[in-house]
């Protein structure tokens, strides 16, 4: 795992957590604006898993927890799109809300991920 990159994408997703709720509060739907910070926080889970997939599956790192770490691989990859869907396909005022439990939940699963990473342990 990239330390320097699971602070990027905690800042990133905290942020788009935040931006879900203001414009919640305000009572306004997501736009596109919401779309590209989904893009851009799935883009940085994506690469930071494919930097840990790689380092797991081909180059041979062992963690003690290995089959639990590629499930949160996985559902870090696939929560922010759902909830992105789910927030637009019927727009309203709570799509943000959506799109800000989708970004805590990714949160939280990049933080468990940087838990699990013990290389060798």
């Amino acid at each position: 795992m990239i330390g320097a990159l699971v602070l990027v994408i905690t800042v990133a997703l905290a942020a788009t957590a935040l931006f879900g709720l203001v414009t919640t509060v305000t009572g306004r739907p997501p736009g596109r604006v919401h779309r590209v910070a989904v893009g851009v926080c799935e883009a940085l889970v994506v690469v930071q898993a494919a930097v840990a997939a790689y380092l797991v599956l081909v180059d041979g790192v062992t963690l003690p927890e290995q089959t639990t770490f590629l499930i949160y691989l996985a559902v870090a990859i696939c929560v922010m799109p759902i909830a992105l869907q789910f927030a637009t396909a019927e727009p309203s005022r709570w799509g943000g809300a959506v799109i800000a439990a989708g970004a805590i939940g990714t949160l939280v699963a990049v933080l468990r991920l940087q838990g699990l990473w013990i290389p060798g342990a």
